[in-house]
């Protein structure tokens, strides 16, 4: 209540600028900026009109146009409308002279809406208006995705459970941190650069980890219910259990999103904040609120047959001592297959690699940038604007790349123009403006229009080609500088900057990840087997995001159009969430089989009472996020889309061909030796558990008796 009230009082600042230190674009905008230009700092919308019959620019066009430019330049935040009708815009008329467009310069975007309201007015049937431009675009993500993220995670949790409060116990938690984080991020955004997205980021991250952070502490604690502890003490075991796992396991995907800090890009640090901050206050809602809510609920968390024949088998237990009793590794899906895996894990392992390099192949062909309105589905404002604009302006018409020259000398400004004289030529130039002097003599720009969109290959390869071949010639032997800039400029830069920084990101939170498994398992082969599986992980999210997106197999399915590159933020993103997420499922796989090993002394046994165990909760847990992610892909934004379907797609993958099959197998394969470490690097590590003491584990323990090893395992 005190965040809403506070938030209420000051409200969000949230903002999409996303310019990138330290870059040859970032260069030219600062240079502007010292000059006095606004062209740094200004956004742009274009309103076009286009008219089957006559001209675009005739009287009686005119009469209807005119008007409505007027309207919009008063406005407040709007410093200019470049219109055709005057000489600066001139040159804004189409060739056939059926379209004209108009530039509409914005230093505060507040009244986009309205302006667009206002030219869409214009339009009359005859005469098509249409607006688009930076300042007119801003997507927002349909908030009906959340809904059907939770009520798909209410249906799986109420077919495993069959019980409505052990179902909702887990939505409930997930909602309240996400809604309590949803708020701090909004307050975050006075203090940080965040974009209008990190929200939905942040709830689709937060939905996902809060549900199944809950999941699996309520999985315990109903384990310790049916084993017969009263509720005090299941509450008390699932807390110092999955509750102690809970707090290792968000903490390890706090870590792998605050390594996205070390990219040093503002915006990201940003989202990676946010997202950092969202998992902390889930993973505080399932560590305070969740236990309160299973206190309140009492033994109705278990459904009423499970509470009879709890109360029958306590009985019995206490006639017979508990001999004969099963446990839960014994029987069940999950149980038959830890056994399969156990009996044949070269086989299984074998064929699970193989399906996960194939699903992770297409990542080798990964393609980052930015979309843009020629990828959008047919049909939509934003796409008829781009169609009608290509169609007479070229495809490139917003892809315009600005050159700033910093010209100190005549040499450099005789340079400059044999320059201008010579852009034309370049392959994939369309044309080349006038060059505009932004301060006398020293200072100059000029637009140059690719032949191509903005996200095309071509694109960003006129760009290199400027930059290395053709001004660099030019610059030889004077005092002339040329730097490219535009906002398809700043794009390119963000990719290329953020797929050179990417190596070292996930060494380091690969590195992180391994310290923090080695800490809690006291071994090294467990830790670097699930390092690499977490990178396979990852490989499997951005192949199955270029198959979808890139290559165009799924972007109609949800809504956002044709094929395009995939977003540079959304591969980052997915690196650091996925490798956090994967995380999670082999720390509460292993701590199971850790706690067992530990107990008996057996690999094997280990091996597969952890998968026995573990199994049907994690792919819950898996199945749930996954519903969560997916709910995300029909959000309606591109960004979100990707995010939250390669998210999908990878947790399905981890859950259940990797945490459930590759991994037991090796473990399998590897015997006792999964559990050693060397005696010198024993003393030095501080001790931790992630499972609780053996305290901890009298649910497992009531009744069990010793089981022999099985039989050698059959490759």
């Amino acid at each position: 209540m005190a965040l809403g009230a506070i938030l209420g009082v000051v409200g969000s600042n949230f903002t999409d600028s996303s310019r990138l230190p330290a870059s040859d674009s970032s260069t030219a905008y600062s240079l502007l900026a010292k000059g006095g230009s606004d062209a740094a700092s200004a956004k742009t919308g274009t309103i076009v009109w286009h008219t089957e019959t006559g001209s675009a620019v005739s009287a009686a066009t005119r009469s209807t146009i005119a008007p409505m430019l007027q309207k919009v330049s008063t406005l407040g935040g709007v410093t200019s409308v470049i219109s055709p009708f005057t000489s600066d815009g001139a040159a804004q008329v189409s060739a056939d002279d059926h379209t004209a467009y108009a530039t509409v310069v914005f230093t505060s975007t507040s009244h986009a809406d309205q302006a667009k309201d206002i030219a869409k007015h214009a339009d009359t049937g005859a005469l098509k208006v249409q607006v688009g431009g930076t300042a007119f675009t801003n997507p927002r993500p349909s908030e009906i995705s959340e809904i059907v993220g939770v009520l798909a995670a209410l249906l799986v949790l109420l077919l495993v459970f069959r019980s409505v409060w052990a179902a909702l116990l887990p939505i409930l938690t997930g909602v309240a941190g996400v809604a309590v984080s949803s708020l701090a991020v909004m307050l975050l955004s006075h203090v940080m650069t965040l974009p209008t997205v990190a929200p939905s980021m942040g709830a689709l991250i937060g939905l996902g980890v809060g549900i199944d952070y809950a999941l699996f502490i309520v999985n315990r604690q109903r384990k310790a219910l049916r084993a017969g502890a009263d509720l005090t003490d299941a509450i008390t075991t699932a807390m110092n259990t999955s509750g102690r796992a809970v707090l290792f396991a968000g903490g390890t995907v706090m870590i792998a999103l605050l390594g996205m800090l070390i990219l040093n890009v503002g915006f990201l640090s940003g989202m990676a904040v946010a997202a950092a901050l969202t998992v902390l206050l889930t993973v505080a809602a399932a560590v305070t609120l969740l236990p309160a809510l299973l206190a309140k609920i009492g033994p109705r968390v278990l459904r009423r047959s499970e509470r009879r024949a709890t109360n029958t088998a306590f009985a019995a237990r206490g006639e017979d001592g508990g001999a004969g009793r099963q446990t839960p590794a014994d029987r069940g899906g999950w149980a038959r297959w830890a056994r399969l895996v156990e009996r044949r894990p070269v086989a299984t392992g074998t064929a699970a690699v193989a399906v996960l390099v194939i699903l992770a192949a297409p990542a080798l062909a990964l393609r980052l940038g930015a979309a843009d309105a020629s990828s959008d589905p047919t049909g939509t404002n934003t796409r008829g604007y781009h169609d009608t604009m290509a169609s007479a302006f070229g495809d490139g018409f917003q892809a315009q790349l600005l050159l700033v020259a910093e010209t100190p000398n005549g040499q450099a400004q005789q340079a400059w123009s044999r320059l201008i004289g010579e852009l034309p030529h370049v392959k994939g130039v369309a044309s080349v403006g006038s060059p505009v002097a932004v301060t006398a003599n020293t200072l100059s720009m000029v637009e140059v229009v690719p032949t191509t969109t903005a996200q095309d290959k071509a694109t960003t390869d006129l760009v290199h080609t400027l930059r290395s071949d053709v001004i660099t010639h030019t610059e030889m032997g004077t005092d002339l500088r040329v730097h490219v800039g535009g906002t398809t400029a700043s794009s390119i830069d963000f990719a290329n900057a953020l797929t050179s920084k990417l190596p070292l990101f996930l060494v380091i939170i690969a590195g992180l990840g391994f310290l923090l498994l080695t800490l809690a398992f006291r071994s090294l082969l467990v830790p670097a087997v699930g390092a690499i599986g977490n990178l396979l992980t990852i490989a499997v999210a951005l192949g199955a995001t270029v198959a979808l997106f890139q290559w165009g197999w799924g972007p109609s399915l949800f809504g956002i159009g044709g094929p395009a590159p995939v977003e540079y933020v959304v591969a980052i993103l997915i690196v650091g969430v996925m490798f956090g997420l994967s995380m999670d499922y082999h720390v509460f796989l292993v701590s199971r089989m850790h706690e067992e090993w530990v107990h008996t002394q057996r690999n094997r046994r280990a091996v597969t009472v952890g998968v026995g165990e573990t199994g049907q909760v994690v792919a819950t847990a898996a199945s749930i996020m996954a519903c969560v992610f997916a709910a995300f892909g029909f959000a309606g934004v591109r960004t979100i889309s990707e995010f939250g379907v390669g998210l999908a797609i990878a947790v399905l993958v981890d859950a259940f061909l990797l945490r459930m099959t590759v991994i037991p197998a090796l473990m399998h394969l590897c015997g006792a030796r999964n559990w050693a470490i060397p005696a010198w690097l024993d003393r030095i590590l501080p001790h931790m558990s992630v499972e609780g003491g053996a305290e901890t584990r009298q649910e497992q323990e009531i009744g069990t008796q010793p089981v022999p090893e099985p039989e050698p395992v059959d490759a």
